[in-house]
């Protein structure tokens, strides 16, 4: 909702402003303009794209646009989750754990939170890294390494639709050049229509930069830079899986575990720790 909110401020600021100044926001509008921006720029996008980043680039926006951030109510069922899967091997041994981590969907523990359950991606990340503690096939010392790879792999696959945005955000400002320079030439060509004739030419071609240099400073980019920040967040929801799992892995207590992901969290959205405490009191098998 912000990033809609942030993009009604700068076109209104932008439009209102030139009207201020007496400018008429129709004058603006060249169709030509516009034709070859929008599509020399979804040029770039798509010869620069395989098709599962673009598939990802829509998602990504998608996100960004209308998403929700991950908060601090979210961490918090996280932690409880995993509190409760830990105590439930530490009660009944590792292979308890077989039939949650082979089933999420259908587990009984992780229907309790939806909110992981409602991202694949997490949930895949929590149940790789148990199913090598479930099965004995790594040394304790070892899982952090593990999934300290899959996470860096996940990270920069993550930041391909960012690289492509700022691509063509960086694009933009010469496409519009591009436009320009096209509608001189037009311009050129018709000074034997009169000043007025050439007087419109120069401006739809002036348009083009405007445009060009609008769209990459005022949408583009920062659409980017806000879907590094939805990056950044999903990089910390599986660093805090990691850090809880690898610590239980290595035989440190349930809550203990679940402690040292907390403290991984930013504080914007880290619940305290006796608020977290109180809220896991109860919590294991058959609770």
């Amino acid at each position: 909702m912000l990033v809609l909110v942030g993009a009604v401020i700068v076109f209104v600021s932008t439009i209102g402003g030139f009207m201020l100044a007496g400018g008429k926001p129709l004058v603006l509008l060249h169709v030509s303009e516009f034709v070859v921006i929008c599509g020399v720029a979804a040029g770039v996008l798509i010869i620069a794209s395989p098709m599962h980043v673009l598939k990802e680039i829509l998602h990504k926006v998608k996100g960004a646009v209308g998403g929700k951030a991950t908060g601090k109510a979210e961490y918090f069922e996280l932690l409880k989750l995993l509190y409760e899967l830990f105590m439930t091997g530490r009660r009944n041994g590792l292979i308890a754990l077989e039939e949650h981590v082979m089933e999420p969907t259908k587990s009984a523990i992780f229907q309790k939170y939806p909110s992981l359950v409602g991202h694949p991606e997490r949930l895949q990340f929590l149940c790789n890294g148990l199913k090598p503690v479930i099965d004995g096939k790594i040394k304790p010392d070892q899982l952090e390494d593990l999934m300290a790879a899959e996470l860096s792999a996940k990270t920069e696959e993550a930041g391909h639709p960012v690289h492509i945005l700022q691509l063509v955000g960086d694009s933009l400002p010469g496409i519009g050049i591009v436009a320009a320079v096209l509608g001189i030439i037009n311009t050129m060509a018709a000074i034997a229509d009169g000043p007025e004739a050439v007087g419109e030419r120069v401006a739809a071609a002036l348009t083009g930069t405007l445009l060009g240099i609008f769209i990459a400073y005022g949408f583009v980019n920062p659409l980017a830079n806000r879907i590094v920040f939805n990056n950044s967040a999903d990089t910390l929801c599986l660093k805090c899986i990691m850090q809880a799992v690898a610590g239980f892995a290595k035989g440190l207590a349930p809550l203990t575990a679940v402690e040292i992901a907390r403290r991984s969290l930013d504080s914007s959205v880290q619940p305290g720790a006796d608020e977290l405490e109180a809220a896991v009191k109860g919590l294991g098998p058959g609770k």
